[in-house]
């Protein structure tokens, strides 16, 4: 066999990895001789005869694992973003040995006697703030991890990991095969209502797929909800929805349903391991929301009045319905496309007329600059680089005085082998343990690839919203690997990625950017204006779908007795005991729900969204109330959240950026559920 390119010196501009060299059958014996090292490297730290200290114990421990670290990253982010039959295969088959690995650590009894013995004694160590706040937040990680369980528990705490482990990839690869397996086939005499930009994409799609000459809507949430919401054809329409809405729900090899049941026991037993009453009282009580009744609280004060606007809503799209000759009742594969109807009505706007101002190259440069207004950093695209796939494009990051801030890869298209959805990740994360270690940042978001590429603002807003998560890599100032960046509280998490969000619609911007595609010609004054203003329209259906996603799962994982749930019964009662309205549906069902099943970061957190829009919008108002949205000495306090990751408290840094605690009225008038209360 030839050298192994993960176990051999990478020699790639700016420490790349050397994509084109790494086979599928590279990954294995790395995986291997990465945890073997690591084994060593911690059984160096615990076995140690010198007597703990935070250089010996807790900065060893920051250095160990270099090896498995760079190849799980390179393997996970290709597994995500690039995957095949054999990519899924060592998928299946390392997720419990990397598990098992993780486990042998956290529950390594010397080990965690030196980090407790650290612990007991760090007032006295001189530690400063960062390292303070690692050894805390290490010794608590190992207590939730099981270090405190007698021998018979933290055997069965490591088996529990193993198997979610296992249980969290075949749920994530049964939902992406679902969606590339179906296709709707369409005719052009199928394409009625359709716009342009829709008919290009679908036609894209026809030709990736090798169907010369027709069009192919996919499961891609970029293929699908353009044609739901402009598809004059009602029967397909509900195809489409259904088959959506539906992904993950069949008998046979790629059924979920039965992988939630057993991931919602084993994460109940492992939560009365702990001693904790459900899962997500063991979540949230490392959050900031800290409790249950702290999530429930903040949903209830969004939930009624999310239900008032949407029931107005449907109101009136059904009375739009009627006057076109619709006598049936709103149905869910009805509601977007009377919406757009609606909107079109209301404010006299089109999507089909706004969606040739927002090309995606000129909103990728939008998130640039707006980045180098607020942050002082520069995106240069350099050519000749090593990349996965040919849709990868990729960027230096330097700061205003010419200084490398880091590396960043855009891989904005949606196509085979690519898991759905919105994500950003790292080749390599930031810190300065040993020396500056600059960061390579990924983004990856499924929009639909045509020539030109034109987004809807929802799609744009997504965009910022991803590079919001990547300027929280980019900008990591963190020492310490474990503290870098997006390595924060997950309720936290979103607050960087969410404020971003908020500069694409400053007029400012718009004027600039949103330029069409054929004419460069910028958004007319008026069109920006309605566009602006309808901002706020059908935010109740967004609002109910959002919500009852978040409702259903705290309700899973609160539930007393997870071994009796059937998925699809317990989903119908909730649904029912909030009062959904008929016409929506939550925004993932459970069996295609990759917050909560495809792994554990958002299980009992899915609420984190909502929690950081009440952070993002009182933040946000801070810009508007100075009367500046790029107003420096608030940039730079932001900024400051960005830098730090994890080495402070969340709160800590909000109270140091906006002066006092968030309120959530912002959040009200910012989706205009204020008027609803």
């Amino acid at each position: 066999m030839t050298e192994n390119p993960l176990l051999a010196p990478w020699t790639e501009p700016f420490g790349l990895p050397p994509f084109a060299a790494i086979k599928p059958e590279h990954y294995p014996p790395a995986f291997d001789r990465g945890m073997d090292e690591q084994l060593a490297e911690i059984a160096a730290i615990a076995k140690s005869a010198d007597a703990p200290s935070f250089a010996n114990t807790v900065e060893a421990m920051e250095r160990s694992g270099q090896l498995l670290g760079r190849v799980s990253r390179v393997f996970f982010n290709l597994s995500s973003s690039a995957t095949n039959d054999a990519l899924e295969a060592i998928a299946r088959d390392y997720a419990p040995k990397l598990a098992e690995h993780q486990s042998r650590i956290n529950l390594d009894p010397d080990l965690f006697g030196r980090i407790a013995d650290l612990h007991a004694r760090r007032e006295t160590l001189g530690l400063a703030t960062d390292q303070m706040r690692l050894l805390e937040r290490l010794h608590l990680d190992f207590v939730r991890s099981g270090a405190l369980l007698d021998p018979a528990g933290k055997q069965r705490m490591a088996e529990i990991s193993g198997r979610l482990a296992t249980l969290h990839t075949l749920f994530g690869q049964n939902v992406l095969h679902d969606e590339e397996d179906w296709q709707l086939v369409l005719d052009a005499a199928d394409l009625e209502g359709l716009p342009e930009f829709a008919r290009n994409a679908a036609a894209q799609k026809a030709a990736d797929r090798g169907i010369a000459g027709r069009y192919v809507i996919t499961l891609a949430r970029s293929s699908v909800e353009p044609f739901l919401t402009f598809s004059s054809r009602r029967d397909l329409r509900q195809t489409a929805y259904e088959a959506w809405t539906n992904r993950g729900y069949h008998d046979g090899l790629h059924d979920n349903r039965p992988l939630i049941h057993e991931i919602l026991v084993l994460r109940a037993e492992l939560a009365r391991l702990l001693g904790y009453d459900s899962y997500a009282v063991y979540r949230l009580d490392d959050s900031m929301a800290k409790e249950t009744a702290a999530v429930e609280r903040l949903l209830s004060q969004v939930w009624e009045p999310a239900k008032r606007k949407a029931a107005a809503e449907r109101i009136a799209l059904q009375e739009l319905a009627m006057r076109e000759g619709t006598n049936a009742a709103i149905a869910k594969w009805d509601w977007r496309y009377y919406a757009e109807k609606l909107r079109q009505a209301k404010y006299d706007i089109d999507e089909a007329e706004v969606k040739p101002y927002f090309v995606l190259e000129n909103m990728v440069q939008a998130a640039f600059d707006t980045a180098h207004r607020l942050f002082g950093v520069n995106f240069a695209e350099r050519q000749g680089l090593p990349l996965y796939h040919p849709d990868v494009r990729v960027y230096e990051v330097t700061d205003d005085a010419g200084g490398h801030v880091g590396i960043f890869l855009h891989d904005n298209f949606a196509r085979t082998g690519k898991h759905s959805g919105a994500w950003m990740s790292s080749f390599r994360d930031r810190d300065s343990l040993d020396g500056e270690v600059a960061p390579i940042i990924v983004n990856n978001n499924n929009f639909a690839k045509a020539t030109p590429t034109l987004l809807s603002f929802d799609e744009a807003e997504t965009l910022f919203h991803e590079f919001g998560h990547g300027l929280h890599g980019l900008l990591s100032r963190a020492r310490y690997p474990s503290q870098a960046g997006t390595s924060v509280r997950r309720d936290f998490v979103e607050f960087p990625s969410q404020i971003y969000e908020h500069w694409l619609a400053a007029p400012e911007t718009l004027r600039k950017y949103a330029v069409h595609y054929e004419t460069g010609a910028p958004i007319p004054e008026d069109l920006l204006r309605r566009l602006l203003e309808a901002r706020n329209f059908d935010q109740g259906f967004a609002t109910v779908e959002y919500t009852a996603a978040a409702l259903l799962d705290i309700a899973f994982h609160t539930d007393p007795s997870p071994a009796t749930i059937d998925v699809e019964t317990f989903e119908q009662a909730v649904v029912s005991r909030i009062g959904m309205p008929p016409e929506i549906a939550v925004r993932h069902r459970p069996a295609h729900f990759q917050h909560l099943f495809s792994g554990s970061g958002y299980a009992a957190g899915y609420y984190a969204y909502l929690w950081a829009e009440v952070l993002d919008a009182d933040g946000f108002e801070a810009f508007a109330e100075a009367g500046d949205v790029f107003e420096p000495h608030l940039a730079a306090r932001l900024k400051d959240i960005y830098a730090s990751g994890d080495t402070r408290d969340p709160m800590e840094l909000y109270l140091a950026f906006r002066g006092r605690a968030p309120r959530i009225e912002a959040l009200l008038k910012h989706r205009g559920l204020a008027a609803a209360e």
